[in-house]
Formats: C-alpha cells, sequence, structure tokens
C-alpha cells in the first residue's frame, strides 16, 4: 500500500454531491455534472467538460482543445503537468493520463492525504499525446468504460494495419471508405497513424476537421486532410478515405461519397454483434480507454488502499477487487444512465459518452 505520512486525514477528501465530485477543503469540483464557481478538468470530451462554469483549471496540453470546447469567453487556467497549485490549503497537480491530448488525471493532497481522479485513461502510448503516468495515492478512483474480462485490446500497430489493408482493398476495388471515429481523440489518432500510408485522399466531416486544426496547432502530427464540405457537387471520391463522427452514420451526408465500405474505430468492436447491430462492414479494435487488464494493473500499481470506480461497468470492477482484498465500491455519475443507453448501442449514439 501507499505509505501515509503520520498527518492522517480521517475523513473523506472528496465527496459525490448533486453537482458532481467535490472537494469541500478546497471548495472545487472535479469534472463537475452542473456549472460550478470552481471546475477541475481532466479532458475536453463533452461529459467531463460542462459549459457554465465560473472558472476551470486544466492541462496546458490541452489549451486549443478545451478553448474549442468551452468557448473564447470561458475563464481557463492551464497549468504544465506536474505543476502544482494551491487552493484552499489543498495541493492540486495534473498527471498525463494518456487518453487524449491534454487529457490529465487529478491529484488532490491535504494533510497527508492524496487522493487521484483518473478521469479517462489509457496506458498504450500513442502517437498524439502525453503517455500516461502513474501516480501513487492512498484513494485512486478510476473509470471502468471497458470493465469487463472480454475486452483486451491488441497492439495499436495491428490495428492500424488492418485499417490500411481494407482502405486499400476499397480503393483497388473503386469504393469510397467510410470510417466512423469520435471527433476529439480518436480520429487524430487515425490521422497520426496513416501519415504514410499513400492509398489516397483522406477528407473529412466538419466535426473532425475544426479540431485537427487545434490538433497540428499543438504540435502534434497527423495526415494530410480535405474537408469533405469544400468539394465540388460530383467529386469521385472512390479510392479515398472519409473519417465521419458516429453520428453521420445513416445520414444524408452519406450519399455524396458514391459507393461505400463502412468501418468503425472503436473498443466497443471487440465484441462480435456490435458491428452487426449498426451495420458496419468493418470493425476495428482502437481504444482510447484502458481495457480489463490495464484497468487492473494500474489499479494495483497505484498502492490505492481504496478504490471507487465510476463509469461504465462498475460492479464488475469492484466485485474483483473485493475479492482480491481491496476495499472498493461503485460511485454512480450523472452520466452512468446515458452510459449504460451507450453501451446498449456500442457506445456510439451520440457525441457524449465515447469509446
Amino acid at each position: 500500500m501507499f505509505d501515509r505520512e503520520e498527518a492522517y486525514i480521517s475523513w473523506v477528501l472528496l465527496n459525490v454531491t448533486d453537482r458532481g465530485l467535490h472537494c469541500e477543503a478546497g471548495d472545487f469540483y472535479i469534472d463537475p455534472w452542473l456549472p460550478v464557481p470552481r471546475a477541475v478538468i481532466t479532458h475536453a470530451h463533452g461529459d467531463h467538460a460542462r459549459w457554465g462554469c465560473d472558472s476551470y483549471l486544466g492541462a496546458r496540453e490541452g489549451e486549443r482543445v478545451m478553448r474549442t470546447r468551452l468557448g473564447a469567453g470561458a475563464t481557463i487556467r492551464f497549468v504544465d503537468y506536474g505543476e502544482a497549485i494551491d487552493q484552499q490549503g489543498v495541493r492540486i497537480s495534473l498527471h498525463p493520463a494518456g487518453h487524449i491530448l491534454g487529457s490529465a488525471q487529478v491529484r488532490v493532497e491535504y494533510q497527508g492525504e492524496v487522493w487521484v481522479v483518473s478521469g479517462d485513461y489509457k496506458t498504450e502510448p500513442d502517437a498524439t499525446c502525453t503517455p500516461f503516468e502513474l501516480v501513487r495515492c492512498h484513494t485512486f478512483i478510476t473509470e471502468s468504460t471497458f470493465g469487463l474480462p472480454i475486452y483486451r485490446w491488441t497492439p495499436e500497430a495491428i490495428a492500424l494495419d488492418e485499417l490500411r489493408a481494407w482502405w486499400r482493398a476499397n480503393a483497388d476495388a473503386g469504393r469510397t471508405s467510410v470510417l466512423f471515429a469520435y471527433s476529439l481523440g480518436k480520429a487524430q489518432r487515425v490521422l497520426a497513424g496513416l501519415r504514410d500510408a499513400a492509398i489516397g485522399p483522406i477528407y473529412t466531416h466538419g466535426a473532425i476537421e475544426r479540431l485537427n486544426r487545434d490538433y497540428r496547432d499543438s504540435g502534434v502530427a497527423i495526415a494530410d486532410t480535405i474537408y469533405a464540405g469544400t468539394m465540388p457537387r460530383g467529386h469521385d471520391y472512390a479510392g479515398g478515405l472519409v473519417l465521419a463522427p458516429p453520428s453521420a452514420g445513416g445520414s444524408l451526408w452519406l450519399r455524396r461519397f458514391g459507393a461505400i465500405s463502412t468501418g468503425f474505430a472503436s473498443g466497443w468492436m471487440r465484441i462480435r454483434g456490435a458491428r452487426r447491430r449498426r451495420s458496419i462492414d468493418r470493425g476495428f479494435v482502437l481504444s482510447d480507454h484502458a481495457d480489463w487488464p490495464s484497468l487492473l494493473a494500474t489499479i494495483d500499481a497505484t498502492g490505492a488502499e481504496r478504490v471507487w470506480v465510476t463509469h461504465g461497468y462498475r460492479e464488475p470492477v469492484v466485485r474483483w477487487l473485493v475479492e482480491h482484498g481491496v476495499e472498493a465500491e461503485a460511485v454512480a455519475s450523472r452520466w452512468e444512465g446515458e452510459g449504460e443507453a451507450e453501451l446498449q448501442d456500442l457506445g456510439v449514439a451520440g457525441e457524449e459518452i465515447v469509446a
């Protein structure tokens, strides 16, 4: 277990309230569900970064995507990873979560007690963000989006090789490849892996192209893309790759691309029936979250003697931890209801819950 300093605080440092996770001693919230005076944000996805707070704290690496998501008028203080600030005697620092650009774990320390809120995280490094950093703590609040033993990822390189082969086969057959991927994070990770593909042009939906600019301006190298909205009516897309958010599936927007083959890049593609239910031709198992082995290994490595499990498949993770002697409990989230519906529909019915 993570060693405690002598000045151990016996009360709970963070509490779940009707507005989200709250630190009473420092009077701030972490990823609040509703507007609050002070919000510490783990990353810019919509189920973590909500509009309307008086002030925000976020990781400097994600400054551009956070601004895009929260708006130019939001009051946001950006700090470097590992840089500590004091909030009413509570020491707050942000540490890489490896989820998307600028994603962070929040370390909260008060009178010797250390809690870490993971946000969303993955331990496999990729080219689009700073790799995950293990942070030791007394209490660890972990996500569990893929908290079932069936979810085990193959290496990123294998998924990208499969994607290239699918695209090349479609190009040889005169079809357009349409790949659905979440607009913030997943799409750019795919594009980073396709920089040297040299198969055909890559077109993008507007929601993705806007965020591509943020990634490029942040120094992340991704493949060249063409915003599909700039192409003339009747343009021949055959042989190209179109990147689109899941919400574009089944829309009239797809008609412009002629004969298409559809693919989906997501951890949900590990389940065979998931692709069939969405009428997707190919599924590529590529997730920005930790899989089952990585969740358990990370929890153990933190040295935490108490674990809160939130988001996704909470109960299986809690049950496994308790059976192995760890004090653990499930913690509800405001987004859990929507999250469960998303899980039943691949986690891709909308843009709030992401895979």
